[in-house]
């Protein structure tokens, strides 16, 4: 399946980042292509801007366009998710999560926090035509401690329930590999229809030159 995560966290490292890892190497071994699109690293003035034409916001609204799965990766701040998923969730058409199946990943500093992702962040996933929208894993500061050298490191119990979640995926992972097939042969053919009407409106030179061709009367 081809799996696409969104982090929009302004930090570097982070609690959503290391939610969203987790999710990624749980999905490794059925997914076909896996990209992370870490909004902080696009260019800020493109993205407030909404710049479509700057090659990385471009990139960046292709990989989620040819994504089937989309793990969407928040802090919650003030009973909202960020900012920078704001922004970049703005640039997506108003279609730009149909037929997708998407997965909220978020983070908080109390359980408290869990209720904006029912109201802020699930909203807006649908409003872009999300229908396939898989239970959140929503994990508050504690359960997700940062250490010395590895930095933040889910909890055995955050671990468990992103694991139940991600097993409906890799249930569907032949569902998914179906579809990314009819798809790859649904391309092949429009690419030859193509080719097809490009041979068709060039001259169709003859057989025979015209010269060598003996006319009978």
């Amino acid at each position: 399946m081809k799996i696409v995560g969104i982090l929009g966290s302004p930090s570097v490292t982070s609690r959503s980042g290391s939610l969203l890892h987790l999710a990624q190497s749980q999905l490794q071994s059925v997914a076909t292509s896996l990209h992370t699109i870490s909004i902080r690293e696009l260019p800020a003035e493109a993205l407030l801007h909404a710049q479509f034409d700057h090659p990385l916001i471009r990139q960046a609204l292709g990989e989620v366009a040819d994504a089937q799965v989309v793990l969407v990766a928040t802090p919650i701040y003030k009973a909202a998710y960020s900012g920078l998923l704001k922004a970049f969730l703005d640039l997506l058409p108003q279609d730009g999560l149909r037929d997708k199946t998407v997965l909220p990943l978020a983070t908080g500093g109390s359980i408290a926090h869990l209720l904006a992702l029912d109201y802020a962040l699930k909203p807006v996933l649908s409003a872009l035509g999300a229908r396939d929208i898989l239970d959140p894993v929503f994990a508050t500061d504690p359960q997700i401690p940062k250490h010395d050298v590895q930095g933040y490191q889910p909890s055995a119990d955050v671990q468990e329930r992103a694991r139940r979640s991600l097993q409906t995926l890799i249930d569907r992972s032949e569902e998914f590999q179906r579809q990314e097939d009819a798809a790859r042969e649904r391309d092949a053919l429009l690419q030859r229809a193509r080719s097809g009407e490009e041979r068709t409106t060039e001259p169709v030179p003859s057989p025979w030159p015209t010269g060598n061709v003996r006319w009978s009367v």
